[in-house]
């Protein structure tokens, strides 16, 4: 076994290392490193000699656990306290420490609100607060779909527990406006369960707007790109092998999806996209086109797309910087990745027990069953050892107790993630406090 993980490992690293920018190193600054999104960009920018540095609220936060960060910053919570949190963030900035910022989740929303005074002080990618907030909203999301004409589920959109629901089809899917990683997500199958749906979203203090949309018969795959100034400049999707917990994929498998890429063309021209931007959609089962149903402002998980031949995280970074690249060449189809952490908590929180988990771990070590042609892309141990300490806690809680794994979860639910009170804050800001006008 030790023999032949060696040596997968030693192909793994290999392949990464034929990825790396031999451009001159930047100083990145990444802030947040709870994400899965954040700790695969830093292994990517890490392998291209890139020094790279996070803030987070959480000293124990995954990115952490990295033999390429290069230091770790405990700001305040974006969620609880985003004005606080910008203004930590913008005297790193002020150090001059640092040549980009590269948001990686819903911390872009507060940096585009203030894009104009970041400008001239680092470089980074962001649209207008106009277009993201529109794509951060899944309701904002849905009605630009029907201006562009573009496929999704059909839906309706409520505004209140007492609006009237008698034209809901059943069974349908209920989305608060405002989540991520399946947060604010219900199947409901009847009237009963949809009021109950509504009542739980509200208690949650997200029930601003909420999409019931029919639930459709299908797979539902991702898609990731960059845009320069709304010219889409780098695409890939996949498609999940095997499911993870909440939402996420334990293995992930590349796909040709060109279809997809026109809807990211137009959706991306129209709100005039400057950055990382991602949507997951459903391919029927009837065959028709796919349906798009959720949206991220930002760039997803980027490492299957990284081992595909596809570096979105090198063509955002040279967008952050100002250039407007040439379109990166269309990703090699069929390329297997794995999440080993999102592996064993899937199995777990599927009623697997501590044998299956135990013997689910080896399979992932030794490489064989379906992980034989796949490489790891959240916890990359053939490279970064550190990587190591979460994978091994996260075994060690799970064989302790599997029934902990929808707890160990929501562990990555943390302060990086938005709500309707923070978003609204957020909405109140001064833009541009040191302009003469404001002063």
């Amino acid at each position: 076994m030790r023999h032949q993980t060696g040596r997968h490992q030693a192909s793994e690293a290999a392949n990464f290392a034929i990825m790396t920018d031999p451009a001159k190193p930047l100083r990145i600054l990444i802030p947040e490193g709870s994400s899965t999104s954040a700790r695969e960009a830093i292994t990517i920018l890490g392998l291209a000699g890139h020094h790279v540095e996070i803030c987070d609220p959480s000293p124990w936060c995954l990115s952490r656990y990295s033999r390429f960060v290069r230091r770790f910053h405990r700001c305040p919570g974006l969620r609880t306290d985003p004005a606080g949190f910008l203004a930590f963030v913008e005297g790193l900035i002020d150090s001059g420490s640092f040549d980009v910022l590269l948001p990686t989740h819903e911390q872009g929303l507060l940096f585009a609100k203030v894009r104009g005074r970041l400008e001239g002080r680092i470089a980074v990618a962001l649209p207008s607060f106009e277009s993201y907030r529109t794509a951060h909203s899944k309701a904002g999301f849905s009605r630009l779909l029907d201006r562009l004409d573009l496929p999704q589920p059909p839906t309706r959109i409520l505004k209140s527990q007492s609006e009237p629901r008698g034209a809901t089809h059943f069974p349908a899917v209920v989305k608060a406006s405002v989540g991520t990683a399946s947060r604010g997500i219900h199947f409901v199958h009847n009237e009963s369960e949809l009021a109950s749906a509504l009542h739980a979203i509200d208690a949650s203090g997200n029930l601003d707007e909420v999409l019931v949309q029919d639930l459709v018969a299908g797979t539902t795959e991702k898609a990731q790109s960059v845009f320069s100034s709304g010219r889409l400049v780098g695409f890939h999707a996949f498609r999940q092998v095997a499911p993870g917990i909440g939402g996420g994929e334990a293995i992930k498998q590349g796909v040709h999806r060109p279809v997809v890429r026109s809807y990211l063309e137009k959706f991306g021209a129209e709100l005039d996209w400057h950055g990382g931007l991602s949507v997951d959609y459903i391919v029927p089962d009837n065959g028709g086109a796919p349906l798009l149903i959720d949206c991220n402002p930002r760039l997803v998980e980027p490492s299957n797309a990284w081992a595909s031949g596809t570096d979105l995280v090198g063509q955002l970074v040279r967008v952050s910087l100002g250039e407007t690249p040439a379109p990166l060449p269309e990703s090699r189809d069929g390329v297997l990745t794995h999440l080993a952490m999102q592996a064993l908590l899937g199995l777990a929180a599927r009623g697997g027990s501590r044998v299956a988990i135990a013997r689910e771990f080896g399979r992932i070590l030794d490489h064989s069953g379906p992980y034989a042609a796949s490489t790891e892309e959240l916890t990359p141990l053939a490279h970064d050892r550190l990587a190591a300490v979460p994978l091994l806690t996260t075994l060690a809680l799970l064989l302790a107790s599997p029934s902990s794994a929808a707890r160990l979860a929501r562990g990555g639910f943390g302060e990086h993630l938005l709500d309707v009170r923070s978003i609204r804050e957020i909405e109140k800001m001064n833009p541009s406090p040191h302009s003469p006008s404001s002063s």
